[in-house]
């Protein structure tokens, strides 16, 4: 096999590896309740929203770069699972267990490009540059809005609090702070609705 052909069977591989997040099933409801979203569902949502709030994140953000980080994040629960981020004990070892997908999943790539994704997943999880920032802030956003939408979905099921819930949220306020008295306001009325609790 030729480099260039050995380079699109690897390109190839991986396209139809990361087929697989499209079976991922997150906690998250659909804003209808209908069914909980997947992980490429919820990728595609935020990048959607990447595009449309880009008026307010911080300036000189690239929204292109944005996109790719967006489009990677979730890669590695391809093989690590989505963890619920209210639950205490699944979280352990959630870094283990996305560093060895991580590794496995991007060097079916080319070298080039397995070291190109690699480098946008290690951004989005530091979430030191403006773009990560973002895209960290609209990754808590938008699964905030489906519960919102969804009578309170994941809060309600599982007795999460608002002290929790305003916890996961901070992003929001430091990286997206127009939508933080959204934030407040929702978790507001999910309490006196009684989809959350508003103990500690």
């Amino acid at each position: 096999m030729t480099g260039a052909a050995e380079r699109i069977e690897r390109q190839l591989r991986f396209i139809a590896e990361i087929d697989k997040l499209k079976c991922i099933m997150r906690r998250t409801p659909l804003t209808d309740a209908s069914r909980r979203e997947n992980s490429a569902e919820h990728s595609w949502h935020m990048a959607i929203m990447a595009v449309l709030l880009r008026e307010y994140a911080e300036d000189g953000v690239a929204v292109d770069h944005v996109m790719r980080l967006i489009l990677v994040h979730d890669l590695v629960e391809i093989d690590a699972g989505d963890t619920f981020a209210y639950d205490v004990a699944a979280n352990e070892g959630k870094a283990e267990r996305e560093e060895r997908a991580a590794k496995r999943l991007f060097n079916l790539l080319p070298a080039d490009q397995a070291a190109e994704v690699r480098a946008l997943w290690d951004e989005f999880e530091e979430g030191a540059s403006r773009e990560a920032r973002y895209a960290v802030a609209l990754d808590r956003l938008q699964p905030f809005i489906q519960n919102a939408h969804a009578g309170g979905g994941t809060w309600r099921e599982h007795g999460v609090t608002r002290p929790q819930v305003l916890a996961r949220m901070r992003p929001i306020e430091t990286d997206l702070p127009t939508f933080w008295p959204f934030v407040v306001r929702t978790l507001k009325d999910a309490v006196e609705r009684g989809w959350l609790g508003d103990d500690a």
